[in-house]
């Protein structure tokens, strides 16, 4: 089979499971970024600093694994987690050991007064500010993704027959002011000034899906990741989850669907109390990426016939456990959550110390070879 054959075909089974139609099987799509250094033994501080190093390695670890469906992304920068986190990264090579994991280094990098600032000035202006003079001031700028030469990871991909889902990523402004806050500062915020935080919600959120529905399109990519973590079911009251996320959620996944483009939805933690409420997004135009907090059999039940449904192969059946344990539990998936509306994937990324044979066995479990 040719290449242009074999990426209509692939892309073909993940344009159905997304619609909750049936595909001719259960496609799987690798997610990971550490993971694709350590398995082509690639140093990971020059892994973290360069998209297009880390995007060529990524690819090359994809043809490592059999005969996945395609790719969530390819290229990655660890200080890209700066800019949906608003906080500093630590970078293996920097600030860490050579053969250490990059982390998010949550500190209170905002004050109060700073709501009052945001307020006065257009998001964008301030938004830059913060990253330039508090998050990224002691980085090297050769470092950060936006002053290095651009990678077209999906030029390369194409001919090689393999999709790409991701082409931009948006986070909510509970999570961007969370992390830029704390999370012990932002949720005493949330009860001390809860007018304030919603009229800055409100300023900051007509500006956050743009640039990455622009971006994503001139790609040519389907898809843009909208990302919850701290905004779990798990993590918020009712109240707390229906005033100061759900109607920003919402909007952007609308906003997203609005460009043309498929929202995937990365649901870290537990969102199984409010399962339902993802009834009230458009059907067929989103994927819900989940983890394996959340209870994927209850999601199936819910959602099964609107939305489709990605994940959860948990972290500890990469690292720790066998080929044969990987494959009973990615085909008791794709049994009991396919056959419409299922793409197998891993809950969350495949971590850094997966084992090679272990992720061939995922694919294998969906593929049959």
């Amino acid at each position: 089979m040719n290449e242009d054959t074999l990426l209509k075909e692939r892309q073909t089974r993940i344009d159905k499971a997304i619609a909750v139609e049936r595909p001719d099987r259960i496609p799987v799509i690798l997610s990971y970024a550490m993971w694709a250094a350590e398995v082509t033994g690639f140093p990971f501080p020059e892994f973290c600093l360069s998209v297009e190093k880390s995007g060529q390695k990524m690819i090359e670890a994809f043809e490592l694994c059999g005969d996945a469906d395609g790719l969530e992304f390819a290229g990655f920068s660890a200080y890209g987690s700066s800019f949906l986190f608003m906080s500093k990264v630590k970078v293996p090579g920097i600030d860490l050991p050579d053969d250490g994991h990059h982390q998010v280094a949550e500190t209170e990098l905002m004050k109060v007064d700073d709501y009052d600032t945001i307020l006065g000035t257009e998001w964008p202006e301030y938004y830059m500010d913060f990253l330039r003079t508090r998050v990224l001031d002691d980085v090297n700028p050769d470092h950060l993704p936006m002053n290095q030469p651009p990678f077209n990871a999906k030029a390369i991909c194409d001919p090689l027959g393999i999709p790409l889902l991701t082409g931009g990523l948006v986070g909510t402004p509970y999570e961007m002011l969370c992390g830029a806050r704390s999370l012990q500062k932002f949720t005493y915020d949330l009860f001390t000034i809860p007018d304030k935080i919603e009229a800055v919600m409100n300023h900051i959120v007509p500006h956050l899906s743009g640039p990455a529905c622009q971006m994503a399109k001139d790609k040519g990519f389907p898809g843009v990741w909208v990302g919850g973590w701290r905004t779990a079911s798990a993590m918020l009251s009712p109240k707390l989850w229906e005033r100061f996320f759900w109607p920003y959620f919402e909007r952007l996944v609308n906003e997203v669907v609005d460009a043309g483009l498929i929202a995937i939805l990365h649901m870290d933690q537990d969102w199984t109390r409010d399962l339902a409420r993802f009834r009230e997004l458009p059907k067929g135009k989103c994927i819900m990426s989940l983890d394996g907090a959340t209870d994927i059999f209850k999601a199936k039940e819910i959602l099964g016939d609107h939305m489709c449904i990605m994940g959860d192969v948990p972290a500890a059946k990469f690292s720790h456990g066998t080929p044969d344990e990987m494959h009973d539990y990615c085909t008791k998936l794709i049994s009991e959550i396919g056959p419409e509306g299922f793409i197998l994937h891993s809950g969350c990324d495949i971590p850094a110390n997966a084992k090679l044979e272990n992720v061939k066995a995922m694919v294998y479990a969906a593929t049959g070879k």
